[in-house]
């Protein structure tokens, strides 16, 4: 096949996703106040509503119901799924799509993950949005199909090669589930970057009821505010953000390429200068953001003597402790993360003027614990709570921890 026939394939494949896609910034309802669902079943309704349009994944344990799901409900808005032979094919895809017109998205866990960081460090280099939701199970390697973890949250903030930066929200309910899902979408349209949606076996697994409204409210996909002719898509603009995504073949000359390139697009993975420039711009538009992004749940911190920090499943064992210890007169507090990266450091640091002890509960070998204690710097005892083997703390269990 000649280039010129190839060029007219493209076209038509973009044409035809940017009609099946419509608008990707409306949000739509679907159904009922309330059910009684599973928090899998959370995520994808929650990315329906979020104007998702696209979506290509690979079934894997205990995600796959997204998968599923997403095959159902994408035909039914008038979007697209697919799926892939893995997951590197599911992640690249849905990259295509997001370039296509498309919210895109995928689903995975542990091992999947592992697999999809080449391209989530290319989505961050080339200021692509794209939401991954990441239902974590035990590991490494295989490890544990079915059962639950927060082993990932580092791989989420750390997981590919090179300087950038992720934002990473993290629930801890079904109706969290769907809430946050909503929220990654909408931040990955502000800040053109990937977004990890962090759930968990348990959550994922979890059936509660979750009012879904009729409508939620969405970031649209906004075009380039600059002519063709003097579009600069990589330039930052007000607040270290980019000019609107164009769509290929909306007559935007451009070349989205993994090297490091400069305001235009060219390669200039051999320029020290342009290439530092990149790097630091594509990390500091999320850093320079990190106050618009803190999301936490906070009760009872202000006279707090040990403050419970937690995030996921363990945060409601957590709570539930916090208002045991309160009953017999220890002054609990209890602080809850709804976006892990960035890691809200100024909550924590706020709190550590007055705490004596904080108490990291997590379903790993302590890996937020140390950024609690980084942040405490020696102000009071942090102290390490970690649970493996798939299963979360019980109340008893963080309890005893004030002890």
């Amino acid at each position: 096949m000649n280039f010129g026939g190839f060029l007219a394939i493209v076209d038509e494949v973009s044409q035809n996703l940017l009609s099946i896609c419509g608008n990707p910034g409306k949000g739509e309802g679907f159904l009922m106040e309330a059910l009684v669902i599973h928090g899998n079943e959370a995520c994808a309704r929650g990315a329906i509503a979020a104007g998702c349009r696209f979506f290509a994944g690979y079934p894997i344990t205990p995600a796959s119901e997204i998968t599923e799901l997403m095959s159902q409900l994408l035909p039914r808005y008038r979007g697209v799924f697919l799926q892939m032979e893995d997951e590197i094919a599911s992640i690249c895809t849905s990259l295509g799509a997001a370039w296509g017109g498309a919210k895109a998205c995928t689903a995975t866990s542990g091992p999947g993950f592992t697999l999809m960081q080449e391209g989530i460090g290319w989505a961050a280099e080339t200021d692509t949005p794209i939401v991954v939701i990441d239902v974590m199970r035990g590991g490494p390697a295989t490890g544990q199909p079915t059962s639950s973890s927060q082993q990932d949250v580092m791989q989420a903030r750390y997981g590919s090669h090179g300087d950038y930066e992720v934002i990473a929200l993290i629930p801890s309910s079904v109706q969290e589930a769907f809430d946050l899902t909503v929220k990654a979408f909408n931040l990955a349209e502000v800040y053109r970057n990937p977004v990890i949606v962090l759930t968990d076996e348990i959550v994922g697994h979890t059936r509660e009821k979750v009012r879904i409204p009729e409508t939620v409210e969405t970031v649209p996909r906004l075009g380039p505010q600059s002519s063709p002719e003097n579009y600069v898509p990589f330039r930052a603009q007000d607040r270290g953000l980019l000019d609107g995504m164009p769509s290929f073949n909306q007559g935007y000359g451009i070349l989205v390429d993994g090297q490091l390139h400069d305001e235009i697009g060219i390669r200039a993975g051999h320029k020290p200068e342009i290439s530092a420039l990149l790097v630091e711009r594509i990390c500091r538009k999320i850093t320079d953001h990190a106050e618009d992004l803190v999301d936490v749940e906070e009760w009872m911190l202000d006279d707090a003597d040990v403050v419970f920090i937690t995030f996921g499943s363990p945060a409601r064992p957590s709570l539930r402790a916090a208002r045991e210890a309160r009953s017999r007169g220890i002054k609990a507090g209890f602080l809850k993360l709804r976006i892990l990266w960035p890691f809200p450091g100024r909550i924590v640091d706020r709190v550590a003027r007055h705490a004596k002890r904080f108490i990291v509960p997590e379903m790993n070998m302590g890996k937020i614990y140390r950024e609690v204690e980084r942040v405490v710097a020696g102000r009071a005892e942090v102290i390490t709570l970690p649970k493996l083997g798939g299963e979360v703390h019980t109340p008893s269990e963080i309890f005893m921890a004030i002890r």
